[in-house]
C-alpha cells in the first residue's frame, strides 16, 4: 500500500474516532476511505466495522450505573436478540455479491445520512420529556423485541444510523429516561457490531493491515482529538457530518 493511501486511511480513522466521540457518524469517513483506497465494498464495510468497534466498547463502561437499573431479563433478551440479528445481518452481507452491494451503497448512505440528520431533533425532543417512566408493558416489550431484531439485522449488514433507530424505538415503546435509553442503545450497538466483527473475522472478510491502522487512528481520534472537537459548537459538527454524508451519497450515486 502506498504512503498516500496509508495517510488517507489514518486521517479518516482519526476523524471517525473524533466524530463517534462527539456526535456519531464516524463510518461516513472510514467506510468510503477504504473503498477509495482500493478495498472492495464488502471488505471495506467489514473492515470499517472492526476499526470502529473498540470505541463503542469503551463507551459502554460510561453507562454502568444506568445499565444496573435495568431489569436483568430485559437486558438478556435484548442482548440475545441483538446478537442473533447482528450475526444474521453480517451473514447476509457476506452472501451479497460485490456488484449488488456496490449498487446498494448510495441508498444505504442516504438512509444513514437521513437518520443522522434527524437524530438531533429526536434526541432533543426526548430530553424534554418526563424521565420517570422506565417500565414497559408486555405489549411494548414484545414490540421492542421485534423492532430490535429488525434493527439488529440492518446493523450487522451496514449499521449506519442504528443508534437513532434504537432511541426512537425505545421512545415509542414507552421509555422516557434519555440516559437509560442511551445506555441501552450503546450496549446493544456494541453487541450488534461485536458479533458482526466476529463473523467477519471468521469469514476472512477483514483487511487486517488497514483495520489495525484504522483502529489506532480511531483510538487516537476518540481519546485525543475529541477534547478539541468538543470546543466546537456541536451543531457545526453535526452539520459537517450531514454535509459529508450528502456529498458521499451523491458521489456513490454518480459513480455507479
Amino acid at each position: 500500500m502506498a504512503l498516500p493511501q496509508i495517510l488517507v486511511l489514518f486521517v479518516a480513522s482519526i476523524l471517525g474516532g473524533i466524530l463517534n466521540a462527539v456526535a456519531g457518524g464516524g463510518s461516513f469517513f472510514t467506510f468510503p476511505s477504504l473503498i477509495v483506497t482500493g478495498v472492495s465494498a464488502i471488505q471495506a464495510n467489514a473492515t470499517s466495522t472492526v476499526a470502529l468497534w473498540p470505541g463503542t466498547i469503551a463507551s459502554v463502561g460510561a453507562y454502568r450505573r444506568e445499565l444496573k437499573k435495568q431489569k436483568r431479563g430485559l437486558l438478556l433478551l435484548l442482548v440475545g436478540i441483538s446478537l442473533i440479528g447482528g450475526v444474521l445481518g453480517a451473514i447476509l452481507l457476506l452472501r451479497t455479491s460485490q456488484a449488488v452491494f456496490v449498487l446498494l451503497i448510495p441508498y444505504l448512505l442516504l438512509l444513514a445520512t437521513l437518520l443522522f440528520a434527524f437524530s438531533g431533533p429526536v434526541t432533543a425532543r426526548l430530553r424534554t420529556r418526563s424521565i420517570n417512566k422506565t417500565r414497559l408493558s408486555w405489549r411494548s416489550f414484545i414490540g421492542l423485541a421485534v423492532a430490535q431484531f429488525i434493527i439488529s439485522i440492518y446493523g450487522g449488514y451496514f449499521g449506519g444510523g442504528i443508534g437513532i433507530l434504537m432511541l426512537a424505538t425505545l421512545a415509542m415503546m414507552g421509555l422516557d429516561n434519555i440516559h437509560e435509553m442511551n445506555a441501552l442503545k450503546t450496549l446493544l450497538a456494541s453487541c450488534i457490531n461485536g458479533i458482526a466483527v466476529v463473523t467477519f473475522i471468521i469469514a476472512g472478510a477483514v483487511v487486517w493491515f488497514q483495520a489495525i491502522l484504522m483502529i489506532f487512528g480511531a483510538i487516537l481520534g476518540g481519546y485525543g482529538g475529541a477534547y478539541y472537537a468538543r470546543k466546537i459548537d456541536p451543531r457545526w459538527v453535526r452539520l459537517f457530518v450531514i454535509v459529508v454524508g450528502i456529498v458521499l451519497t451523491i458521489y456513490f450515486f454518480l459513480r455507479r
